[in-house]
């Protein structure tokens, strides 16, 4: 009953919350920045003042039986075929909208790069790592967290790979 409880107190916070409490936990810098809603990576980038290759875009996607999380610079996009040959997988889709509801309660693109607070693997494409600072939505389109990529790399534990063309 005791660790039921937990996961309803957990899911009753909101992810931007979880996400810092998290970060806060590890004692890790990020800094926070509140803007108008953004929708697309590249309003992202421009709202943040940042460059399209330091936003970390996180997909929600089902690979075979189980869905998992893909995390690219927003410059690039998932390499389908790619994956499914590294990864051994006969399919791999996106999520749908209500799919990604159902496993996030966010809508997409506001979602954070840590599946691990949705229990989802998380797989991060090595381009990435060319970013010193990393930038991403924290659940809310209207909210955005800059971290290092190295703290990133460090709480989150992705499995590392090329899966972006």
């Amino acid at each position: 009953m005791g660790q039921r409880l937990c996961k309803l107190v957990a899911m009753s916070q909101s992810v931007f919350d979880r996400l810092t409490e998290l970060l806060d936990q590890r004692q890790v810098a990020y800094s926070v920045l509140r803007h108008r809603p953004v929708y697309t990576s590249s309003e992202a980038a421009e709202v943040r003042g940042t460059s399209l290759a330091s936003g970390a875009k996180a997909l929600v996607c089902k690979g075979d039986n189980r869905f998992v999380m893909f995390v690219l610079p927003a410059d690039r996009r998932l390499a389908s075929r790619q994956v499914r040959q590294q990864l051994g997988w006969r399919s791999l889709r996106f999520a749908d909208a209500e799919e990604v509801r159902t496993l996030t309660s966010l809508s997409p693109g506001s979602i954070p790069p840590f599946g691990s607070l949705f229990e989802l693997p998380t797989y991060c494409d090595i381009l990435l790592a060319d970013q010193p600072r990393i930038n991403f939505n924290a659940g809310d389109h209207a909210i955005s967290l800059s971290m290092s990529y190295g703290d990133y790399v460090t709480v989150e534990q992705p499995v590392m790979g090329t899966f972006a063309e």
